[in-house]
């Protein structure tokens, strides 16, 4: 899990059709990015970290031992 370059952030709005211009891209991973890097040290160990919407999935999943 890394910080998102403004390039990214920009691709990731198009794709949800919130276009945003490159100014407003490089603002939003500006402020993001002390969370990604707050998260660095535990970046993979977290079920949410693998995709969003599996996360309920995961939560809900019963164990069997």
């Amino acid at each position: 899990m890394t910080k998102p370059s403004p390039k990214e952030v920009k691709a990731i709005t198009d794709v949800a059709g919130v276009p945003v211009d490159a100014e407003v891209a490089a603002r939003i991973a500006n402020s993001i990015g002390p969370a990604f890097q707050g998260f660095a040290p535990v970046a993979g160990t977290l079920p949410f970290d693998l995709e969003p919407a599996g996360f309920l999935l995961v939560q809900a999943a019963k164990v069997s031992i």
